[in-house]
């Protein structure tokens, strides 16, 4: 596993709960906006399963969800283990993944898996751009949105908007794609200083970010906007 690390508590990662998010390294997706630029391109273990058991047995009664996030999580082996040894201890697991190995998620969501966050990068056509990958197939992605929308594990959808990225346009053919979907929500890009890409990448102000969550609620169950 590619444990890269870990934060120990967070009241804004797991909806509803006090939880540690746990890093992995390595992905798929070369998506120029990516906050978590040192973890794709993988490297070696900063943490062993022992310790992050260790770790989560300390902190029973303090926390009450892990929350599995990477780089891309589906890409390891040892992931759908790993979930069921933390369920084992009394926790509810939630899994961030960008949706790319469909048949991955179909095994967890069968397996036992208690929520799952998945990236919506962008509308279908410009999903190549989005994720540095121009010749980008998106059918396992649209895959991947087709098994939470019609599985029964709790899930939502989310998409950091970049404003050199993301139009109006887009969130039509968002909503239109993803009509019916339980939950959405609209993350606030930020520019911590690890970003992948080279170029200028800049937060949608408020108000587009109003205007699109307006998009959205007329397919959309619930949408909400996040860090903004």
């Amino acid at each position: 596993m590619g444990l890269s690390g870990m934060q120990k508590t967070t009241l804004l990662d797991y909806p509803g709960k006090v939880a540690t998010t746990v890093f992995l390294s390595g992905c798929d997706f070369r998506c120029p906006f990516c906050h978590n630029g040192t973890l794709v391109c993988g490297g070696g273990d900063a943490l062993t399963e022992r310790e992050l058991m260790a770790h989560l047995e300390k902190r029973k009664g303090i926390i009450d969800g892990v929350v599995i996030t990477g780089g891309e999580p589906t890409l390891w082996n040892g992931l759908e283990k790993l979930i069921r040894n933390i369920r084992s201890m009394g926790y509810a697991v939630k899994l961030d993944t960008n949706g790319n190995h469909p048949d991955v998620l179909a095994r967890i969501m069968e397996t036992g898996i208690d929520y799952v966050a998945m990236d919506i990068k962008n509308s279908l056509k410009n999903y190549g751009q989005t994720i540095g990958l121009l010749d980008f197939d998106t059918k396992r992605i649209e895959t991947s949105a087709a098994t939470l929308m019609s599985g029964g594990v709790d899930y939502e959808f989310r998409t950091t908007v970049v404003d050199e990225l993301h139009t109006w346009n887009d969130f039509m053919e968002i909503a239109e794609w993803l009509a019916g979907a339980k939950h959405y929500f609209l993350q606030g890009f930020v520019d911590n200083g690890d970003i992948l890409g080279g170029g200028h990448m800049s937060a949608a102000p408020k108000e587009k970010m109003e205007k699109y969550a307006d998009i959205l609620k007329k397919t959309i169950d619930f949408v909400e906007i996040r860090g903004v």
